[in-house]
C-alpha cells in the first residue's frame, strides 16, 4: 500500500501561519474577542517554541498559546490581560520555572477529533522537555453562569465541582486531563459572562521535573545575536542626469557599510524623489509623485539585489508607489521597503502623512503595522511623521521588535526636532533601540523638496548599560555621511527585565490598552 500524508497533525506555528490563526479565533470567539494578526506573531516571535496549531488536511483547526513564567507571577492574583502582555506573549522569564498556557481554541466542526486533548499533551511534551515544575492556565467555568445564584461564591462553585456535586464540562475536562485546581482568579476575563469573570488556576505537576534543572531556557537572548552593527545613511539630495546616478550615490553607502560589516543599513524618507531632478522642467506635484512612482519596479529590484550582493539588511527609506485598489482604482501611499540580505523584501505603508503630503502630493495613509524577523531579531519600520505616535512604536514592541528604523525627511530643524525627541522617547518608553535616517541638501526643481534638514543618530533607552546621552552615535547637521554603532542585544534584553526602570513589565493592563483595529488596505 501506498504511503499517504497525515491527515492531522500538531506542529509549531510560524509567523506565516497568524492569518489562519486570526481566522480561526474569529470563528471561535467573533471578531470582538478574537486575537488579531499581530498579536499572533507577538506569540510567535516572543516565544517561538511554545506556540502550536493543529492542522488537518492543511487546515489550520486549533491553537494552543503558551509562555515560561515565574511561578509566582502564575500564582499570585493576576487577569489574562497582564498575564499575556495584552495577548501578545511574553519572552521566557530568565528565571522562569512554570509553563504557563493563555489559549486554547478549536474549530468548531472539528471538534470530535480531540484536538483539544491532543493540545494539552503538547503542552506536556513542552513542559518536560524544558525540564520546568509544571503547568498553569486560568481555566473557564462556563457552568458557573447557570449555579450563581446556589453558589454566588465562585469558589464555592468550584468546590462543588471539586466533590462531583455538580459537573462543569470544562473545569471536569482539565481535571481529567491531570490537572489540579488551585484557586479561583476573580475578573480574570470580564467578558466572559457564563464564567463571572472568573477563572480556576489549574495546575499540572511535572513528574519528571528535577529539583535544579540548570536546563538554559531558550529565551530572546539565545536567538539573537549578542550585538547587532547598524549603520545610518544622511543622504545628499542633488541635482542628477540619470538614474543610474542616482544608483550609483546608493550604492556607494551600500558599500560603506558593507565594509564596516553592518548588519543594518537605512537611507532617509522620500530620497527616491532624487529622481525628479532627471526631468528638464519642473513638474507640478501631481504629476510629479504619479513620475516617481514609475520607478518603484526598477527600484526595488535595486535594493533587493544590493541586499543581496553586498549581504546586508537595507531599510531602503520609503519611496511614493502606487497602491491598486481594485474596480481599476488606484492611489498613492508612502512605502518604506525593507530589504534582507536573505533576498526578501518587506513592506511599510506610512500610515500618517503630513499635512503637507497630503496636500502637495495627495498622498494617502496606509494600513498595517507589522513586525519584520531578521537574522538579528525582529524590527519595526516608522515613517518619519509616524514616530509621532507613540501608539504605533507600542505596538511593534509587542510584537517583539527590539530596534526600530526611522527614516525621515524634514525641512527645517524644527521639523526635525520633532522627530528626533519623539524617537529618543520611544526608546526610553519601549526600551528598544532606535535609529533615524535623514535626507539632506536642495532640490530646487521639485515640488515640496526644497531644502532640507537632518542630523541622523542611533539612539538607545536611557540606563546604566547604554550611552550616557542616549545616543550611540549621531552626524553634524546638514552633511552627507554615515554613523554606525555596535547595539548590545544583551543588555537591551537585561534592561528589559532588571533595569532602573522597566516600562514593559510595569505597564497598568487593569487601567489601559490600545487595541488596534484590523483593516486590509
Amino acid at each position: 500500500m501506498d504511503q499517504t500524508k497525515a491527515k492531522l497533525i500538531i506542529r509549531q506555528a510560524t509567523v506565516a501561519d497568524a492569518p489562519a490563526i486570526a481566522r480561526l479565533s474569529v470563528k471561535v470567539y467573533g471578531k470582538a474577542d478574537s486575537f488579531t494578526r499581530a498579536e499572533i506573531r507577538g506569540q510567535v516571535i516572543n516565544f517561538p517554541e511554545g506556540q502550536f496549531v493543529a492542522e488537518y488536511e492543511g487546515t489550520v483547526v486549533g491553537h494552543c498559546a503558551t509562555m515560561i513564567v515565574t511561578a509566582d507571577l502564575a500564582f499570585r492574583p493576576h487577569t489574562w490581560e497582564e498575564i499575556s502582555n495584552g495577548g501578545y506573549g511574553r519572552p521566557p522569564a530568565e528565571d522562569g520555572d512554570v509553563l504557563y498556557g493563555f489559549e486554547v481554541c478549536v474549530d468548531p466542526d472539528y471538534r470530535r477529533l480531540r484536538i483539544g486533548q491532543r493540545l494539552y499533551r503538547k503542552r506536556k511534551e513542552l513542559c518536560q522537555h524544558f525540564e520546568l515544575k509544571g503547568i498553569a492556565f486560568a481555566g473557564r467555568m462556563p457552568g458557573y453562569y447557570r449555579r450563581k445564584r446556589t453558589y454566588p461564591n465562585p469558589a464555592d462553585y468550584l468546590q462543588a465541582v471539586k466533590d462531583k456535586k455538580i459537573r462543569d464540562q470544562v473545569v471536569n475536562f482539565q481535571m481529567n486531563q491531570g490537572y489540579e485546581p488551585h484557586g479561583i482568579l476573580l475578573d480574570y476575563l470580564p467578558n466572559d459572562k457564563e464564567s463571572g469573570g472568573n477563572a480556576v488556576i489549574m495546575y499540572w505537576t511535572n513528574p519528571l521535573a528535577p529539583r535544579d534543572t540548570g536546563k538554559s531556557i531558550p529565551g530572546l537572548k539565545e536567538r539573537v545575536p549578542s550585538n547587532v552593527r547598524v549603520a545610518t545613511v544622511q543622504f545628499m539630495m542633488r541635482k542628477i542626469e540619470t538614474i543610474d546616478q542616482f544608483e550609483e550615490q546608493v550604492e556607494y553607502w551600500v558599500d560603506v557599510a558593507a565594509d564596516y560589516e553592518s548588519d543594518f543599513v537605512v537611507f532617509p524618507e522620500l530620497f527616491t524623489l532624487e529622481l525628479l531632478s532627471i526631468e528638464e522642467r519642473k513638474l507640478e506635484p501631481a504629476r510629479a509623485i504619479e513620475k516617481i512612482a514609475d520607478y518603484t519596479e526598477r527600484f526595488v529590484e535595486f535594493m533587493q539585489r544590493m541586499a543581496v550582493s553586498y549581504n546586508v539588511n537595507i531599510i531602503g527609506g520609503s519611496h511614493p508607489t502606487r497602491v491598486k485598489l481594485g474596480h481599476g482604482k488606484s492611489e498613492i501611499r508612502n512605502i518604506a521597503y525593507t530589504f534582507l540580505r536573505d533576498g526578501s523584501v518587506h513592506e511599510t505603508q506610512k500610515l500618517h502623512p503630513t499635512p503637507s503630503e497630503r496636500r502637495w502630493w495627495n498622498i494617502k495613509g496606509g494600513y498595517g503595522a507589522n513586525v519584520i524577523p531578521t537574522d538579528c531579531g525582529p524590527i519595526g519600520v516608522m515613517i518619519c511623521y509616524d514616530s509621532e505616535f507613540p501608539e504605533l512604536a507600542r505596538h511593534l514592541v509587542n510584537q517583539g521588535a527590539l530596534l526600530m528604523f526611522v527614516p525621515f525627511c524634514t525641512d527645517e530643524r524644527r521639523g526635525y526636532l520633532r522627530v528626533r525627541y519623539c524617537c529618543q522617547a520611544r526608546a526610553v518608553e519601549n526600551q528598544c533601540y532606535v535609529v533615524t535616517s535623514g535626507v539632506v541638501g536642495n532640490l530646487p526643481n521639485v515640488e515640496n523638496m526644497d531644502v532640507h534638514y537632518a542630523e541622523s543618530a542611533i539612539l538607545t533607552p536611557s540606563d546604566f548599560p547604554f550611552s550616557r546621552d542616549g545616543v550611540a552615535a549621531d552626524t553634524a547637521p546638514n552633511t552627507e555621511t554615515i554613523a554606525i554603532a555596535d547595539l548590545s542585544l544583551d543588555s537591551l534584553l537585561t534592561a528589559r527585565q532588571t533595569g532602573a526602570v522597566q516600562n514593559l513589565k510595569d505597564r497598568r493592563f487593569d487601567l489601559y490598552r490600545v487595541e488596534w483595529t484590523q483593516v486590509l488596505g
